[in-house]
């Protein structure tokens, strides 16, 4: 009963706080200069939201924070609502939640995991096994679902160190139980259609609107990015592990393709093969924009990209077989992300009202940021960006950070004239994939610290360390420059 009564005071206690900085934040004594008192109600709503996006639950505190935008002088509750959820892109991002959430409710993505295990390379080979398995993870995090990767991986893992002899709290189990929610972090940010990569790159948009100079990221050489990025990342972290940190795998050399295979899946079904065939064909067809903008069907796309969401749902609940829908609304709806729908659509909103010219806190932003960087270089400006990023996206929500360090990077850019798609654009693919070091970082390190029965708390810290630590290296050498060449 006294851990209830605790776990409970502390939620009134986040409540108390989160609510009472959206409402008492207008009327502190603080002068900041060109921010005017619509600025100072968004700014304590937008701070009071963080709050309480990282101590409660994301649903009702994105909620409220739409509840409280459409309360104050900055618009009324009707036009808040209207632009909320009348938002295109909220539009394209429920749609996609929902035909993501079909490829599950299939069993798709089991199919896609046994592809990367049983591969025949593996055979003799732990860490060729261990490069599949992390590469199927972050391809299946990018385009199916970011956390389906990990609850299908883990238990396929204690499989295999089960038939070996290997123990919970080893070196290499505890290596690859952290390892498959880090290749899925890497993949969780790659596609520029749909999650939390969508939104930043829609609200980086809406941010240089409102500072009168827009900037669009290519949906396709961001995508690009992303892949080699990870690919990358993953390469030398199997590397490090093989050549530096050595732990015995001798117990896997006996491991078969035949053995991972022991319990084969049945060969894929004609309402399989349709819903995973069209959903590829969907893919392609949202990335016809970036690739052949100046061709008819380009622009056409491009002009219907939301109506090609709806269509293609529609598509997937209308043809049946077996007397049955490709998509079962119904039942799919059950395992949609609600949490990540809400915070999206608050983060859409709050990130328009911040940097409206209402507001002025963008006029502020510039009066505060620009004497600090007006002697950097844009190069040092990107590796002091980035090292921010990784500091405090491990001590806060990932998603948070991201939005945070937006209008810092589009108010340093519009000053000086540089580009900054590839800086942002690097940005929020590391912010998302790099914070796994502590538990209030994202929801891949709360399942890391979550796993009692296979990590231990200082492995989890010293690895994760370890491995962002090489990813921001990668960053640095190579991510970046690569960036000016695919969005710049």
């Amino acid at each position: 009963m006294a851990n209830n009564t605790t776990k409970k005071d502390l939620y009134l206690v986040h409540l108390i706080i989160g609510i009472g900085i959206m409402i008492a934040f207008r009327v502190l004594p603080i002068q900041l200069p060109h921010v005017t008192a619509t600025g100072m109600e968004i700014l304590g709503i937008f701070v009071g939201t963080l709050y309480l996006w990282s101590t409660s639950d994301p649903i009702w505190a994105s909620i409220f924070a739409i509840f409280m935008v459409g309360l104050s002088s900055y618009s009324s509750m009707n036009a808040v609502l209207t632009s909320t959820f009348g938002n295109p892109i909220l539009v394209q991002v429920f749609f996609l939640l929902t035909i993501v959430n079909c490829l599950v409710e299939n069993n798709l993505t089991e199919y896609v995991g046994r592809f990367f295990l049983t591969r025949k390379i593996c055979t003799g080979r732990p860490w060729m096994l261990s490069f599949f398995i992390m590469l199927g993870c972050m391809l299946m995090a990018a385009f199916m679902n970011a956390f389906a990767p990990i609850f299908l991986f883990w238990p396929i893992l204690y499989d295999i160190f089960q038939m070996t002899g290997m123990k919970a709290h080893e070196k290499y189990p505890t290596i690859m139980v952290i390892l498959v929610a880090l290749a899925s972090m890497l993949g969780f940010p790659v596609p520029p259609f749909m999650g939390n990569g969508l939104a930043l790159l829609n609200n980086y948009v809406t941010v240089t609107t409102n500072m009168g100079s827009p900037v669009v990221i290519d949906n396709a050489g961001y995508l690009l990015l992303g892949l080699i990025h990870g690919l990358i990342c993953i390469i030398l972290i199997i590397l490090f592990c093989k050549f530096i940190l050595r732990p015995d795998t001798s117990k896997l050399k006996a491991i078969t393709p035949e053995m991972l295979n022991s319990n084969p899946l049945p060969p894929m079904s004609l309402r399989q093969k349709l819903i995973g065939g069209s959903f590829v064909v969907f893919i392609i067809t949202l990335l016809v924009p970036s690739l052949f903008s100046a061709t008819a069907i380009g622009k056409f796309i491009s002009a219907n990209t939301y109506g090609i969401c709806l269509f293609y749902t529609f598509l997937l609940c209308v043809v049946r077989i077996d007397k049955k829908p490709l998509l079962n609304y119904t039942q799919t709806m059950k395992r949609f992300a609600w949490a990540t729908y809400f915070l999206i659509a608050s983060a859409i909103l709050l990130g328009s009202a911040l940097t409206s010219d209402v507001t002025g806190i963008s006029q502020f932003l510039n009066a505060v940021l620009l004497p600090i960087f007006q002697n950097i270089s844009p190069g040092m400006f990107s590796i002091i960006v980035m090292l921010l990023t990784v500091l405090l996206t491990n001590v806060c929500n990932s998603f948070v950070i991201g939005i945070l360090m937006q209008p810092v990077i589009a108010t340093f850019c519009l000053a000086t004239g540089v580009d900054s798609a590839p800086i942002v654009a690097v940005m929020i693919q590391f912010v998302l994939s790099s914070a796994a070091v502590t538990p209030a970082a994202s929801p891949f390190a709360a399942m890391l610290f979550g796993n009692k029965d296979w990590l231990k708390a200082g492995n989890i810290y010293k690895y994760t360390l370890m491995f962002v630590g090489i990813e921001l290296l990668i960053v640095f050498l190579c991510t970046l420059p690569l960036a000016n060449i695919l969005v710049g």
